[in-house]
């Protein structure tokens, strides 16, 4: 079976071509804008602020007990653990007081699996939400990652224009959304800062 080859589309007349080669030119603008799009231009739109979930007051958050979180299921991991990094193992599996928020699902139960280290095992996690937890450090900075970004068309970029008129729109980073957050709870005059537990 020979393979065949897409050659460029020929059009019946010199208008319909000089069209076609415009529409290919500004596909391939809109190609580059898109490919320009790198993960630190998108890292740099701002953070959607949010109210917290959970209404309490220190007092409130020290008063009350956590629940002390362990892995619901555990992969064995194949890889050795590499020494070097223990000293910083030691740091980030240490239990922090922290609640985690379900942004897109208000109090839905959160469900996540982490392996903080190559030759630590896999960990599987059911959190509850808008709850006061201890569970590891990994965890908690794992649960601050989970962001999206908001792609939007800006209107106001003019990217073309043919006899038709001109063509606005060139794709945009919007915002940065937070999927699922972790929270610091105030213990005992030791604060945990979010995203950097």
């Amino acid at each position: 079976m020979s393979e065949k080859t897409l050659s460029k589309p020929k059009a019946s007349s010199d208008f319909a071509q000089k069209e076609l080669d415009k529409a290919e030119a500004q596909f391939e603008k809109f190609d580059e804008s898109v490919k320009s799009m790198t993960l630190d231009r998108m890292n740099e739109a701002p953070v959607i602020e949010s109210e917290s979930q959970t209404k309490l007051s220190t007092r409130e958050q020290q008063a009350s007990d956590g629940i002390w979180l362990k892995p619901s299921r555990t992969l064995s991991s194949r890889e050795k653990f590499n020494e070097n990094y223990r000293s910083e193992y030691n740091h980030a599996k240490e239990y922090v007081p922290f609640i985690a928020e379900h942004r897109e699902i208000i109090g839905e139960k959160i469900e996540i699996w982490t392996k903080p280290f190559a030759g630590v095992p896999a960990e599987y996690w059911e959190i509850p939400s808008n709850k006061k937890v201890y569970g590891p450090r990994y965890l908690a900075n794992q649960l601050c990652r989970a962001k999206y970004h908001r792609l939007k068309m800006n209107q106001n970029v003019q990217i073309g224009t043919n006899q038709f008129g001109t063509d606005f729109g060139q794709l945009a980073v919007d915002q940065t959304v937070e999927r699922i957050t972790a929270r610091p709870v105030t213990e005992k005059k030791t604060v945990f800062m979010a995203g950097n537990f």
